[in-house]
């Protein structure tokens, strides 16, 4: 259903009225940001109600330099005062744990708290550009643990406590932090996991004077010399005053995955993942005060940032940890249904996890407040649509979004204004120039090509930590098509605006010189009622790549030939004979990363022979043992 009564169509009469336009549709409100950027950008920043201390001499600065341009230069704002611009009784936190554990929290206790633990890290010595790591559940204190990194100019950066030590060090290891924040365990399909020894695994490898601060999160014991986050707080100062910042001043590091080294520390600014978040939230998902907004994530991906920013739009922000189907395959479905959820993100294999597992929930609860369901990740497969849109939610506006880590924030997602089309992302975000080249650097449409963005945009990283020169930061994004962003997603883009992710770019299957995304491959094959899941990679083979795909049956299933020839026939007949596998293996289990995304480059890798770079950053690494030195692979 299209929402014409929505910020967005709000947003499009006020750009008519200050500038004398008459743009109609979401197509010339999308051309309109990308040829004006200057003036969109501003209009976002009056309508959204940013809070800043100081004016800005200039909106953009080098308006083609790419990287280079500058956005709002002299404005001076705090991340934290917007996401606290409200501190009245309203909700702003429902923490649910798997064990049924709850907490209401109100945008007051949200600002004492974070003004509280703001001044207990000035009292420990921090200040701005110091980093803060933290090792956190997502819990209530993670969010008041950033806030309170901003309130005073520090560089919030955390990771999930599932990470083993190893991986934790390779992060927090690069960025010196001044502060380590962390809980003393959490609780996963039932069972509370200690991580005690694991953070004093960490704490060795990092400055002696590196100052830790314990959650008693799950009551497992102190974490010897550590500080307690209770009693800093209980003791605090009152609150600092807000630092005002330049627009750009970091404000947190995320970290890449990893699986083929050590992972990218990428630095962002605090104005411009502030107004990215506002216009992702106010105007593609129409978040208001009354909503209630739920995103499936841990404090180890963006998605968790993305979500936490919703607090400047007055929602109120669903936090949940643990397993998503602990102690029933619905619990999240559950939870959302009790807790008035209206909008509910989550991982395309999520739902695909879901469905085959059975869930069906539209008759059970109704989820009568839900109105938008959010899915990344990965490609949602067209038949993930039906699924949510029969099964979970009937009349939901259900939107596949794409971005990364890279930008914290979308590059395609969806519109309020826009019709959902099965199978595709509903559009190009505003104020993002995403276009599509091929290899020659052509526009190209209907057809797969480099997902790139040909102008500036304000969540653009300010950087790569440690990167003086900035060369790796040029090199991860700006080699492949000088002055062009270059995304790394094989993506078409239809000739009525949408997207369809066919996968990354660095696994794209090559067979005879043909490129197959492999997300194709997934969609197909995952139709099948025996099939868990898969992963498709190309094996060198003489003087060309085979396909070779990796599947997970369900329970008691064996792989014979007559499944076999069911897969490659469905392949056949429903894509091409090219994307037909040489060969099909069985396996129990597939690596993938902490997020959740499948390690296509890990599987090429332990195929191919080579040595899996990282494999810290992967949650299940033993699993590759199933893929090394295959028999079915020699011949």
């Amino acid at each position: 259903m299209l929402r014409r009564q929505c910020q967005m169509a709000a947003f499009m009469r006020a750009a008519n009225d200050r500038h004398g336009l008459a743009l109609t549709d979401y197509d010339a409100l999308w051309c309109w940001s990308i040829d004006q950027p200057a003036a969109f950008w501003s209009l976002l920043w009056d309508f959204a109600g940013v809070v800043a201390s100081d004016g800005c001499d200039t909106v953009l600065q080098d308006a083609y330099a790419m990287p280079g341009a500058r956005w709002f230069v002299g404005a001076r704002l705090n991340y934290a005062e917007n996401l606290l611009r409200h501190r009245d009784a309203h909700t702003a936190l429902v923490f649910r744990g798997e064990d049924g554990r709850e907490r209401h929290l109100s945008y007051a206790w949200l600002y004492r708290q974070a003004g509280a633990m703001a001044a207990a890290m000035r009292r420990l010595g921090v200040s701005e550009g110091d980093r803060v790591a933290a090792i956190v559940p997502n819990i209530p204190e993670a969010v008041v643990g950033l806030l309170a990194s901003a309130w005073i100019g520090a560089i919030w950066s955390s990771c999930s406590p599932d990470f083993g030590a190893q991986g934790i060090i390779d992060r927090f290891g690069q960025i010196t932090p001044k502060l380590l924040i962390a809980a003393d365990g959490y609780r996963f399909k039932g069972k509370r996991i200690d991580i005690r020894g694991k953070v004093g695994e960490v704490r060795a490898a990092l400055a002696a004077e590196t100052v830790c601060v314990q959650i008693a999160w799950q009551g497992t014991g102190d974490i010897p010399g550590a500080l307690d986050w209770g009693g800093l707080v209980a003791t605090a100062d009152a609150p600092p005053d807000f630092v005002p910042l330049p627009f750009d001043h970091p404000l947190y590091i995320l970290f890449s995955s990893g699986t083929t080294g050590k992972p990218k520390c990428i630095v962002h600014g605090a104005g411009g993942s502030l107004l990215q978040h506002l216009k992702e939230h106010r105007l593609h998902c129409d978040i208001q005060r009354d909503d209630r907004v739920f995103y499936f994530t841990t404090c180890g991906w963006m998605m968790w940032n993305w979500l936490v920013s919703a607090l400047a739009s007055g929602a109120t922000l669903v936090l949940f940890d643990g397993n998503p189907f602990h102690p029933q395959a619905d619990s999240l479905w559950e939870m959302a249904d009790d807790l008035g959820v209206t909008v509910f993100g989550t991982s395309a294999k999520y739902l695909s996890a879901s469905e085959k597992a059975g869930v069906r929930v539209a008759q059970q609860w109704g989820l009568d407040d839900l109105r938008l369901v959010l899915s990344t990740g990965s490609p949602l497969a067209p038949e993930s649509f039906d699924y949510v849109l029969r099964d979970i939610r009937p009349g939901a506006q259900l939107c596949s979004i794409s971005g990364g880590t890279d930008i914290v924030s979308c590059f395609a997602l969806g519109s309020p204004l826009l019709p959902v089309r099965r199978g595709q992302l509903q559009c190009r975000g505003l104020g993002m120039a995403v276009d599509v080249f091929d290899a020659q650097g052509h526009s190209v449409r209907n057809v797969p090509g480099e997902l790139v963005c040909t102008r500036p945009f304000p969540s653009m990283p300010v950087g790569f930590w440690d990167d003086a020169d900035g060369s790796r930061y040029h090199a991860a994004y700006f080699e492949r098509f000088p002055g062009v962003w270059t995304h790394g997603d094989f993506t078409v883009l239809t000739d009525d605006g949408g997207l369809i992710i066919e996968g990354r770019s660095d696994a794209v299957l090559n067979p005879g010189g043909v490129r197959i995304g492999t997300a194709e491959i997934y969609r197909q094959v995952e139709r099948l009622p025996q099939i868990q899941e898969s992963v498709c990679i190309g094996q060198r083979w003489g003087d060309d790549v085979r396909v070779v795909l990796f599947v997970v049956l369900r329970d008691g299933l064996r792989l014979d030939e007559s499944l076999s020839k069911e897969i490659r026939d469905t392949l056949r007949e429903n894509a091409s004979p090219r994307h037909v596998p040489a060969r099909i293996v069985q396996v129990t289990d597939i690596p993938r990363t902490r997020s959740g995304k499948l390690s296509e480059l890990a599987v090429r890798d332990t195929v191919e022979g080579r040595p899996v770079a990282n494999t810290e950053a992967l949650l299940n690494p033993e699993v590759l043992a199933q893929y090394r030195d295959r028999s079915e692979l020699r011949d």
